[in-house]
């Protein structure tokens, strides 16, 4: 969980346009992303959340601000490396990083990049794989995969970098549900096993409903920054902002215009259903 004291990523008043004479895409945005966090960020198209993701490691850089990485400033190009070993990305499309013909050496590539020792990559590659549970296809060639198992090798590739964050930009948006569960209970796992801060840039509501605070963005400003719990009981502000909420949520609120006394923020099927629960107890 959040280190109030040990902030990983430090966003300081940043703003970016794609050209000078382009709109601002972000504009003035400034917080933190905390050691250890699981944190969700929601938008509609073109609300900014891709170029945030892409500023976390250094793709892009601001057109005003600062973007620090473990105190690091983006900017300083002599640091480039160190500020892409701690913070990995993982994108939408896991065919653009899956650069080898087998599993095994495509999770090797980084490390071995990095000139580690043999001895060293291999247990890199095993714990990755490992992490993400693709024990059986460790000699497999990529292209023989499914969607969400390459999205996984993806994962394990910047695993094997031992990131300290790892950024996904909509990694489950060309999945099918299966691969998307999977994906995601990878994702959990090495959030709170490894300890690994998590950045999800994503569209699924259920999916941000797992992180332990959701930024929304609007027009490339924070339009919204709490917990799960906080950010969809406000489900006017989120419709106003064109998006939605988890269906236990939308289904809560339905049953309490009726009547029925629900809690309104619930977020995930078990909370709905306890609170179902409750509320006809009561009405007994």
């Amino acid at each position: 969980m959040r280190d109030s004291l040990n902030s990983i990523i430090s966003f300081n008043n940043v703003s970016f346009s794609y050209r000078p004479d382009s709109p601002l895409v972000l504009n003035g945005i400034s917080g933190d992303i905390y050691e250890g966090e699981f944190v969700a960020v929601l938008g509609y198209n073109g609300s900014g959340k891709s170029t945030m993701a892409k500023l976390m490691n250094g793709i892009l850089l601001p057109s005003s601000g600062d973007v620090l990485v473990d105190g690091i400033n983006t900017k300083d190009e002599s640091n480039l490396i160190e500020i892409r070993k701690n913070v990995g990305m993982v994108f939408q499309n896991p065919d653009n990083q899956i650069v080898a013909t087998i599993v095994e050496e495509d999770i090797a590539f980084a490390p071995e990049n990095l000139g580690l020792p043999q001895q060293d990559i291999e247990k890199r590659v095993t714990d990755a794989i490992d992490a993400v549970g693709l024990n059986k296809h460790r000699f497999d060639a990529p292209y023989k995969l499914s969607g969400g198992q390459k999205q996984r090798v993806a994962i394990a590739g910047v695993l094997a970098m031992e990131p300290r964050c790892i950024v996904l930009d909509e990694p489950t948006a060309m999945l099918d549900p299966v691969g998307r569960q999977l994906v995601m209970n990878v994702v959990k796992k090495i959030n709170k096993e490894k300890g690994i801060t998590i950045v999800l840039i994503t569209h699924f509501m259920e999916e941000a409903a797992l992180a332990d605070r959701i930024i929304v963005l609007s027009d490339g400003v924070v339009a919204l920054n709490g917990t799960p719990h906080e950010v969809f009981s406000d489900y006017k502000t989120m419709l106003n902002l064109g998006l939605d909420v988890p269906v236990s949520t939308r289904l809560a609120i339905a049953l309490s215009e009726r009547g029925i006394s629900m809690k309104d923020n619930a977020i995930s099927s078990d909370e709905f259903i306890e609170s179902l629960s409750s509320a006809v107890e009561v009405e007994r």
